[in-house]
């Protein structure tokens, strides 16, 4: 999912507009190609899952563009809050496939393509949809990390264009959203930790829609259309090896190391700040899930670690309020516990489970440190 400034957008619809001599129904040749693309994954961000777009050559009309569903733009006011909003414009623009090609050359990524075997007329329609959307407010859309992305929107528009739910997703149905996400966090462990905690239910959900772009991928090898296959076998275009970045820090020895610090210095303050850290981490979840309209920060259990009322009980321990403490650390060790069982069968309980063995410890003690001595009456 590609950034692009104003003036390459501008260019390329430009470009567009030349290619089709200022006619949205410029008629495809038989020699025509409609096709896939599917590019490896990167080590940016917007990168960690690939890309899918669209891509029409047709030399007796000299056009080869690339139709990207991907584009943002990150001088959109407010860019942040929108994002986190749920309410960012992601648009479509068209690209010269040369020049699509050497950004992914230059980025070391793969580029894969799946040539769509259908009708000279379904090429046609597909064509004039790509055109009417780009050259209309359609071209705008409302980003959802599932349901409205780079790949699910070329899934739509060819859908689209062929009358039905043609492409569907072909495997992995079986597997939740959160255990399909897992592996494409190799070499970033952070990030994986933080999309496991922030996520809440809808990610636990089965993962049946196409949502990634190797999903597409394998999907189209495995869809038939009128009685034979809807697309070509891939195609290699581009051919990297994904480098899997290493760092001192982004990894899970640090993670183990702070924690293994929290435990074992057994110190009021340190466990103070510990559970501090966790209170405003579920704070930012609770205001998330209330102002985001993303689905996948609704209905977040892992509040249930990172507690908010953590704050009154580190209220209570600053007044030394012992009774207070005492019962508020004995409520969320039961969190812990329900958590804990919650969680067994969830992708991201073994990376969880370090805190969850933390929190017990600072838990336990806190609830040591201020229970109600029974005088020994001899």
């Amino acid at each position: 999912m590609k950034n692009v400034i104003f003036k390459k957008t501008l260019f390329s619809l430009l470009l567009l507009l030349s290619c089709l001599g200022f006619s949205q129904n410029l008629p495809l040749s038989k020699d025509a190609k409609i096709s896939v693309l599917t590019c490896g994954l990167g080590n940016e961000t917007y990168s960690y899952f690939g890309h899918t777009a669209i891509r029409v050559a047709d030399s007796a009309n000299n056009i080869d563009l690339v139709y990207n569903y991907g584009a943002f733009d990150f001088a959109t006011p407010n860019f942040v809050a929108r994002f986190a909003k749920g309410d960012l414009q992601y648009f479509v623009v068209v690209h010269p496939f040369a020049d699509f090609m050497n950004e992914y050359n230059y980025e070391k990524r793969s580029v894969f393509e799946q040539e769509l075997l259908i009708s000279q007329e379904s090429k046609q329609k597909l064509f004039d949809n790509l055109n009417t959307t780009l050259l209309s407010e359609e071209r705008y859309y409302t980003y959802k990390f599932i349901d409205k992305n780079c790949t699910s929107m070329v899934v739509d528009i060819i859908n689209k264009t062929l009358n039905g739910a043609v492409i569907t997703k072909k495997g992995d149905t079986e597997r939740t959203y959160r255990s399909i996400l897992f592996p494409y966090f190799d070499g970033h462990f952070y990030d994986k930790l933080g999309t496991s905690i922030i996520f809440g239910t809808k990610v636990d959900q089965l993962g049946t829609k196409i949502f990634l772009p190797f999903e597409l991928k394998n999907s189209l090898e495995k869809t038939n259309f009128q009685n034979h296959p809807l697309a070509s076998k891939s195609k290699t275009l581009l051919l990297f090896e994904k480098e899997t970045p290493t760092s001192w820090w982004n990894n899970v020895y640090t993670y183990l190391f702070i924690l293994a610090f929290v435990v074992l210095a057994h110190n009021k303050i340190v466990d103070k700040i510990y559970l501090l850290i966790l209170s405003l981490i579920g704070i930012f979840f609770l205001v998330m899930g209330f102002y985001s309209s993303h689905q996948e920060l609704a209905m977040n259990y892992n509040m249930l670690l990172f507690s908010p009322i953590l704050l009154i009980l580190i209220l209570l321990s600053i007044l030394k309020n012992k009774r207070g403490t005492y019962r508020f650390a004995i409520l969320h060790i039961l969190f812990l516990i329900v958590y804990t069982l919650f969680m067994i069968n969830k992708a991201h309980f073994l990376i969880v489970l370090p805190m969850i063995v933390t929190s017990g410890f600072v838990l336990v003690r806190v609830a040591i440190r201020n229970k109600k001595r029974i005088p020994i009456i001899i």
